[in-house]
């Protein structure tokens, strides 16, 4: 980061929860920190150290948080805000540069970097195997920022379209019913056999994961810690003892 006594900025992807998949690049920007921002399950993954203050807030609150971080990292404090996964998939670098774009001219010449990590979805497609291993895309299911008739067409593009798909927050307690629509999306495009994966809580503990066809798919599968991954038409299952091994080929027939 920058020498001497300037503040700078730093958005970080903390992985997708095992403490070996933070890179080392993160690491060091952590432990030269004044200051950790951001919400509240993220900032609590940052051991607390002397010197380091660690500033908590609610998941709704990412301009705010962003503009705090800005205010800190102006006033030569040297300021991380972290994400899970990667901090420029779903996450809060575009809030860091929303805060940017409309905040104080000053806050233009601060030194500001994004340090990339390992995403749910890779992290995901890791351990089922490679079932991104061709075109993909990502779609967030959730609606609080974007209407559900533009999900709703994105889902049924990108399933015309055969790519395989990551699906980030599939199903929350206060919208159980997205989910299920996104299913029904897939169904008038895809056919039964289409291979979906469950990876709930991937890189932790208590990481499950589990594969199933289209037509067995159900909206309870899916939760907040879920993410979900559709295989394109080409996704292939190699049975063996124990979990499967999913994956789509790098090549696609005429």
């Amino acid at each position: 980061m920058s020498a001497g006594g300037k503040g700078w900025l730093a958005v970080a992807g903390l992985g997708p929860g095992d403490e070996r998949l933070v890179t080392p690049e993160v690491t060091a920007a952590l432990g030269e920190a004044t200051d950790v921002v951001g919400y509240i399950p993220y900032v609590r993954r940052v051991a607390p150290r002397a010197g380091l203050n660690l500033h908590e807030s609610d998941n709704r609150e990412e301009i705010d948080r962003a503009r705090h971080a800005l205010a800190l990292a102006a006033e030569g404090r040297r300021v991380v805000v972290v994400s899970s996964g990667d901090p420029g998939v779903f996450a809060m670098a575009s809030a860091v540069f929303e805060a940017l774009e409309d905040g104080a001219p000053e806050w233009r010449a601060l030194d500001i970097r994004v340090l990339p990590g390992v995403t749910a979805m890779l992290a995901a497609a890791a351990h089922a195997g490679a079932p991104l291993g061709h075109d993909f895309c990502a779609i967030n299911l959730s609606d609080n920022l974007k209407p559900w008739e533009l999900i709703e067409r994105r889902l049924k593009l990108a399933a015309e379209a055969d790519f395989a798909m990551a699906f980030y927050n599939p199903r929350s307690k206060s919208r159980p019913e997205g989910f299920e629509r996104a299913l029904d999306v897939l169904r008038t495009v895809c056919e039964p056999g289409r291979i979906v994966i469950f990876a709930r809580a991937v890189a932790t503990p208590e990481e499950e994961i589990r594969v199933v066809p289209l037509s067995e798919a159900r909206p309870e599968m899916a939760d907040m810690r879920t993410l979900v991954l559709v295989g394109s038409s080409t996704t292939r299952v190699i049975a063996r003892e124990g979990r499967p091994l999913v994956y789509t080929p790098r090549s696609v027939s005429a």
